[in-house]
């Protein structure tokens, strides 16, 4: 069985997948007479024509512990998603090209600095959300119409996300 260990996000690392939603490192525009800055434009919304954009929260009803069983990857093949956390929080992302099938192979694993959302390009294959406590909330932005816009894709064999706060000392015998 295959065992990802979680590398922290960049925005060079993650590109193939997305956008890394953060401040750092974005341009400011003063705003409000210089009270607030503005970072805009932190990452690209896609969404085919005939579809809108909706601004949602999602919270966690089960804390999700590591390392985890990931069997069921899944994708948005008519626009992009994104999730930003609400209140700070490292979470894991599991990733996988945009591609009709991929193998568990082509997966890979992110760990958020806390302060970090992501977007996922449209079609980016992905592990469905999770978040380390109940009660977790993440602002969610995605296309919203009355077609389906989700592919599942169940993996053989599963794949192992290990804990990436772990020392790799209490990891004896896993191997990425």
């Amino acid at each position: 069985m295959l065992r990802l260990r979680p590398r922290p996000l960049t925005p060079t690392q993650f590109a193939p997948f997305g956008d890394v939603i953060e401040a750092v490192g974005a341009h400011a525009i003063e705003m409000n007479d210089g009270r607030f800055e503005r970072f805009a434009d932190l990452c690209r919304i896609e969404s085919d024509g005939g579809a809108g954009i909706a601004v949602g929260i999602v919270r966690s009803k089960v804390a999700t512990s590591l390392p985890y069983r990931l069997d069921k990857i899944e994708r948005h093949p008519l626009g992009s998603q994104a999730f930003i956390p609400l209140e700070p929080c490292r979470f894991v992302v599991v990733v996988g090209p945009p591609r009709e099938k991929i193998e568990p192979s082509d997966l890979r694993a992110f760990v958020t600095n806390g302060r970090q959302g992501v977007n996922y390009r449209r079609g980016t294959w992905h592990m469905p959300l999770v978040a380390p406590e109940i009660g977790q909330e993440f602002l969610v932005i995605d296309r919203i119409a009355t077609e389906p816009n989700c592919d599942e894709l169940y993996l053989s064999p599963p794949v192992v996300v290990l804990d990436p706060w772990k020392r790799a000392s209490d990891r004896k015998g896993l191997h990425v």
